[in-house]
């Protein structure tokens, strides 16, 4: 798959989340790239998916104002090496992509199971 026609899933998978949350994005951004650095590797693993970087919703207070956009990364080539399809490669950027929002909003994977985001 070319990163066009990744990033175009992605782009779907975005346009498909629930209103309340696309509502609340206006501060991040959503970014693809080949494989995390060999940092991102060494702290969170080689088949990391995903990445959430910025202040969580809940965790901002009174004093944040002027920072830069928060910023979800999804790892092409490892979320292609888990799926045999393009639309499993769809759902699995739609998977990686709900976890990392759940970061941004202050909430764990047990609550986007209940809510029945996952």
């Amino acid at each position: 798959m070319t990163v066009p026609e990744f990033e175009a899933l992605a782009d779907k998978a975005i346009s498909r989340l629930p209103r309340a949350f696309r509502a609340r994005l206006d501060n991040v951004i959503v970014t693809v790239k080949a494989a995390p650095t060999k940092a991102q590797a060494a702290r969170f693993g080689r088949g990391l998916l995903g990445l959430y970087e910025g202040v969580p919703l809940l965790e901002r207070g009174t004093a944040y104002s002027g920072a830069m956009p928060d910023k979800i990364t999804l790892f092409k080539n490892n979320i292609e090496s888990l799926c045999e399809s393009d639309a499993e490669v769809g759902a699995k950027i739609r998977h990686t992509l709900m976890h990392e929002l759940a970061h941004h909003f202050g909430m764990d994977d047990e609550e986007l199971i209940e809510k029945g985001l996952y």
